[in-house]
């Protein structure tokens, strides 16, 4: 496995408005095989980082590669270099959950026979088998939210991009979410994970970034984060109020 990281982020600065930046000099990296927890309160920028990895916007200064490669320079080596699962379900409501996912494979130029296995695990994974032909329009927010999980996961990229995937899901769909994560790990795959729900990545991520008013102020292992901010023994959770509260 090479030791090049997946996700390269340097120097970055960026935001909505040249005059007033949201994120300052941002610099992070996401190693092959490695699950990255990317935590902060509302607003703290973890979307725009993502929005700025997705190129939906573009950074006032700094670059951003994914396994090397810049979205400017190699557009297509970029994009199909990663999968996004955002935080809110965007389907189209006239397309089945099996058109939606076939649509996906296509894109990323899936073999048809990676298709129709990897689907179909994905639909037993996540309990939809009797969804597959059902319109979106007529599911749940957590179904929907389901059905944008299969289609990121139908594809094996290099880098996954996941942006508060809990939201909506049973407590069943986190477990299926999470241990498929693990395998795609396992895999070599790397994941960029933004959620809220600290006390259920604690035990998942291999590394957290704590990212404060578009800042990082700490970044390591959650015993390394412990020790350098002195307070050892702690839950992630706890351990995140004291950083954000002492960063006010």
């Amino acid at each position: 496995m090479s030791d090049a990281p997946v996700l390269q982020v340097t120097e970055l600065s960026g935001g909505y408005s040249l005059n007033k930046p949201v994120l300052h000099d941002i610099n992070l990296q996401v190693q092959p095989g490695e699950m990255i927890g990317l935590i902060g309160l509302n607003g703290a920028g973890k979307s725009t980082i993502m929005k700025h990895i997705l190129g939906l916007m573009s950074a006032h200064k700094g670059e951003i590669t994914v396994r090397g490669k810049t979205r400017t320079a190699d557009p297509e080596g970029y994009n199909g270099a990663l999968s996004f699962v955002p935080e809110s379900p965007l389907l189209y409501e006239e397309m089945t959950v099996r058109e939606h996912v076939e649509f996906t494979a296509r894109a990323y130029g899936v073999d048809q026979n990676d298709y129709e296995s990897r689907s179909l695990q994905l639909a037993r994974l996540f309990r939809m088998e009797d969804k597959m032909d059902t319109l979106s329009s007529h599911l749940s927010k957590g179904m929907k939210q389901k059905v944008m999980i299969m289609c990121a996961f139908v594809a094996r990229p290099a880098l996954y991009v996941i942006d508060e995937p809990f939201l909506g899901l049973d407590p069943l769909g986190i477990r299926s979410l999470l241990d498929f994560m693990l395998d795609l790990k396992k895999s070599g795959a790397s994941i960029l994970l933004s959620s809220h729900i600290l006390s259920t990545i604690e035990n998942y991520c291999d590394r957290f970034i704590v990212l404060h008013q578009g800042r990082i102020i700490t970044s390591g292992t959650l015993a390394e984060i412990a020790a350098s901010s002195g307070h050892q023994g702690l839950t992630l959770e706890q351990l995140f109020y004291e950083l954000v509260q002492g960063g006010e």
